[in-house]
């Protein structure tokens, strides 16, 4: 009798453990930390992006990134009344690292496009832009896109700018992960044409004095957002906000101009 009195006090027991578990969990005690919630309480943006990308994001003499993206992330973390702390990764680890919360939000040329949406939620646009053909100086008869049939093209890898060059049948396309890279290779002769950003080839041409010539027109149009993970809506719509705010109150144009003079679309 008193060992049926025992069994009977223990399933007892057991049953409250998984009744007070249970009700923990209901109660939110697990409840995962959103990011605007993390970036609310550590006070810091940690923000995502290539840092070898001049002039969007990229270090200077004293080993301080800088460019466009810094300085529009900085202004958005000023209104959200937070710090930013800059994280360099390769383009490829981007979103894996946004999924792994390895960073709160990806500033660093990202086009929105329908696939990357299946991964990540997008701000809205903070960059209007487009891809052109850029040739070395010699080079006379590659002017639109369907002159690189026939020719090697050197594209960034998992870019927009691969779609487009895949786009044209017969052309050789070269997969490189720096820009770096694929503007020496064209230099070297080792490709024929290249396919990057009108901004960032205009702005590098100039400040490098790069024996090289943006060729044609905009050959597509791109439209650049931020990228956050999924399922943080009342984090998108805070940096839409302060984004919506610095277009407003000209600060966005202040920015934009320091970089690229009036080079707009």
């Amino acid at each position: 009798m008193r060992k049926k009195l025992f069994l009977s006090f223990i399933g007892i027991l057991i049953i409250g453990i998984i009744a007070g578990c249970s009700g923990s969990k209901e109660t939110g005690g697990n409840k995962k930390q959103t990011v605007l919630e993390r970036v609310e309480k550590s006070k810091v943006l940690k923000v995502g992006f290539e840092g070898t990308y001049p002039p969007f994001n990229f270090v200077d003499d004293k080993q301080n990134y800088i460019g466009f993206d810094v300085d529009i992330s900085n202004e958005i973390a000023k209104r959200l009344g937070v710090k930013t702390e800059f994280i360099a990764t390769k383009w490829d680890s981007l979103i894996g690292g946004l999924k792994a919360d390895k960073f709160d939000i990806i500033i660093g040329q990202m086009t929105v496009t329908d696939e990357r949406k299946k991964s990540v939620d997008f701000t809205d646009p903070y960059v209007v832009t487009g891809s052109v053909l850029v040739t070395r100086e010699d080079t006379n008869d590659i002017t639109k896109l369907e002159d690189i049939k026939g020719k090697n093209v050197g594209v960034g890898g998992g870019t927009t700018f691969e779609e487009v060059a895949k786009s044209v049948d017969g052309a050789n396309v070269k997969l490189y992960k720096a820009v770096s890279d694929y503007i020496q290779d064209l230099q070297n002769k080792r490709l024929d044409v290249i396919i990057n950003d009108q901004l960032l080839m205009g702005y590098n041409i100039k400040e490098n004095k790069l024996p090289i010539k943006i060729t044609s027109e905009i050959l597509n149009k791109d439209e650049i957002g931020m990228a956050v993970k999924k399922d943080n809506e009342d984090f998108v719509k805070k940096v839409n906000e302060a984004i919506a705010a610095m277009k407003e109150d000209g600060t966005y144009d202040e920015i934009y101009k320091k970089w690229f003079g009036d080079n707009k679309l």
